[in-house]
């Protein structure tokens, strides 16, 4: 087998800081203005510096980008726009050279129209290839109308009607059709995709709408008032089998291959089934993620997280942003600080510098929290979302589908800046090609070239806090709550101690005092011993209360 960075004594995927890359906005190595594998591979030191453990990519596959390349044409190959199979290889190498494990994303739930499968399931109303999709009969007395009530996730009736009379599922794009999991063909398909990328040496696979994969006998309606703990193309049993079989497959190879789930899932019982010991290793923390930054909401979300997975063993995760939400700079400086997917609130006001206080004491917290943690690229930079898109260069296809009143996702998938003081900001490897979405003008002082030379930037902070957080993220025992001394949720401080590390949060509208010890690194000055509103402090040393 390839050879993966030394694993240590604690499983490495239980406590790592993972980087995701938006692999079209890392960094642009041929000067196209999309971002690629070559780019990507001239930015490892950088990555290397910052302190993570792994490295997260979104689709590289061959695809048509109806989705950004969540539509995928061919699963073992590389799309020409990112390079090729050979970069990938040596990418992989040159990433565990630098001591960086590598995560790909897989799409299972569905393909992209131009798969060979759906082409000839669509050329041919008898071929095999057909089992392999959900193609029904549509309802009405023509077969006029879908075959059920289902709506896709970026708006819109889940259903296509296709030349022969019939129609195909599709829960995202039309370009995006529904694999049918209960044929023995899309099973095997998968299985031998997993070998294929484990013997190339990739040490883990985010899985795509994990949760989505089978749907229920007969695909029935969900009716006028859905019931989101029991929908009938997400969380069925089914599921878990397929889990339980990949499980199998990665526990073959050396080096702890790994599996993270995207589940996103209405209650903690229905998402910890799939952590069990038999099936994935780990799964993002949307409540967290999506919760209010309050003190009450995030010492609440904290114990449900840590109390759920304990009842399997399965470590936490801990997520701020990725590629489809809003960054969390911005969502932290409006006056209701939660996410929801249903309503972005593109357009919401925000306080920018509020929303920088509180993302660089939110980033503090998550690295002192128990389990793995995430950093979305640009997180460490302290980037917003940017809003003021024209409408003529949105690509997502939110914003097509939901009739132009969703934005969608790009404020969010902007390419990073790593230097200059105007567009394309070192984006482009000859430093001209303009960027496959634009950049705002203001994002000087925001490159990672002005940063590193400032002790007090927030990408000095991250690489601090990342660093630091190597000595203690394996830290034994629980996590304890700090409640004297004004070190409470009611009283708008979040406190915890684990082991040697005391993590102190401020999110009351005054300073509150730090408890006796040594300090560690803050996410903003401390004044005279005191914490400001907005600030996390680090500390060793503290005594009990």
């Amino acid at each position: 087998m390839p050879a993966t960075p030394d694993t240590g004594t604690t499983a490495w995927w239980r406590t790592a800081a993972i980087y995701q890359i938006y692999l079209r906005s890392f960094a642009d190595g041929d000067g196209d203005g999309v971002g690629d594998l070559a780019g990507l591979r001239s930015r490892l030191p950088y990555l290397r510096r910052l302190g993570v453990d792994a490295l997260w990519l979104t689709p590289w596959y061959v695809s048509p980008m109806a989705d950004a390349g969540y539509d995928v044409a061919d699963y073992r190959d590389i799309d020409p726009v990112f390079g090729d199979l050979d970069q990938a290889t040596a990418f992989l190498a040159e990433a565990h050279a630098h001591g960086l494990r590598v995560i790909i994303d897989l799409v299972p739930n569905h393909c992209s129209d131009r798969h060979p499968w759906f082409q000839a399931a669509l050329a041919d109303p008898a071929a095999p290839e057909r089992d392999r999709f959900w193609f029904q009969p549509g309802r009405g007395e023509h077969g006029e109308l879908p075959p059920n009530d289902w709506q896709g996730y970026f708006g819109g009736p889940a259903w296509t009607r296709t030349s022969h009379g019939d129609w195909y599922l599709h829960m995202f794009t039309p370009e995006q059709p529904d694999l049918n999991w209960e044929s023995p063909a899309v099973r095997a398909e998968f299985e031998d995709i997993l070998r294929f990328w484990f013997d190339l040496g990739v040490d883990g696979m985010r899985i795509d709408v994990a949760h989505g994969l089978t749907k229920k006998p007969g695909l029935p309606d969900v009716g006028p008032e859905p019931d989101p703990t029991d929908l009938p193309y997400q969380d069925t049993d089914g599921v878990h089998e397929i889990y339980r079989a990949w499980r199998r497959i990665s526990d073959s190879y050396d080096g702890e291959r790994v599996f993270v789930g995207e589940v996103w899932l209405p209650t903690p019982e229905q998402y910890i089934r799939y952590l069990r010991p038999d099936e994935l290793h780990s799964a993002f923390n949307f409540d967290f993620l999506c919760g209010a930054f309050t003190a009450p909401a995030l010492r609440k979300v904290i114990d449900e997280t840590l109390a759920v997975h304990r009842t399997v063993d399965a470590p936490p995760t801990w997520v701020l942003s990725n590629h489809d939400t809003i960054r969390h700079v911005t969502r932290y400086g409006r006056e209701d600080t939660t996410f929801s997917v249903s309503d972005r609130r593109h357009g919401a006001p925000s306080d920018p510098d509020l929303g920088l206080r509180r993302a660089r004491a939110a980033a503090l917290l998550t690295f002192a929290l128990p389990g793995g943690v995430y950093v979305y690229q640009g997180d460490e930079l302290g980037l917003p979302e940017v809003e003021d898109i024209p409408v003529d260069q949105l690509q997502d296809p939110t914003w097509p589908r939901s009739g132009f009143t969703d934005r969608g996702r790009d404020g969010c998938r902007v390419p990073l800046p790593w230097s200059a003081d105007s567009p394309p900001f070192g984006f482009s490897a000859d430093g001209a090609a303009q960027p496959w979405l634009p950049q705002p003008a203001g994002w000087k002082a925001l490159t990672v070239e002005a940063q590193s030379a400032d002790p007090d930037s927030t990408l000095s902070l991250y690489r601090a806090a990342l660093a630091l957080r190597r000595r203690f993220a394996a830290l034994p025992g629980e996590l304890v709550w700090l409640d004297a001394d004004g070190l409470s949720a009611a009283e708008g401080v979040v406190a915890f101690r684990r082991g040697d590390l005391t993590c102190v949060v401020n999110l009351s509208a005054r300073p509150v005092a730090l408890p006796p010890g040594d300090l560690l690194l803050a996410s903003g000055p401390i004044e005279d011993g005191r914490l400001p509103a907005d600030t996390c402090a680090w500390l060793v040393g503290v005594t009990d209360n």
